[in-house]
């Protein structure tokens, strides 16, 4: 199985507030992410645009909750 799919399923589980909190987690974790690489290049520049889809992920999950509720 894909890596996006694990993702996906794995975050359908979750509530509106654990979504939430994933999502600032995560958006804490790419500012800092690209704070480093503008200092030094990353080893993997690739995972910038991997979390940056993941949080895309997280926010259409919450939406789509939000829209249900």
């Amino acid at each position: 199985m894909s890596k996006t799919s694990d993702f996906t399923k794995s975050i359908q589980g979750l509530n509106a507030q654990d979504l939430s909190a994933r999502i600032a987690e995560d958006e804490m974790r790419l500012r800092k992410m690209e704070f480093a690489h503008a200092m030094s290049p990353l080893e993997n520049p690739m995972s910038i645009r991997n979390l940056r889809r993941d949080i895309a992920r997280l926010k259409t999950e919450l939406q789509k909750k939000q829209l249900s509720a």
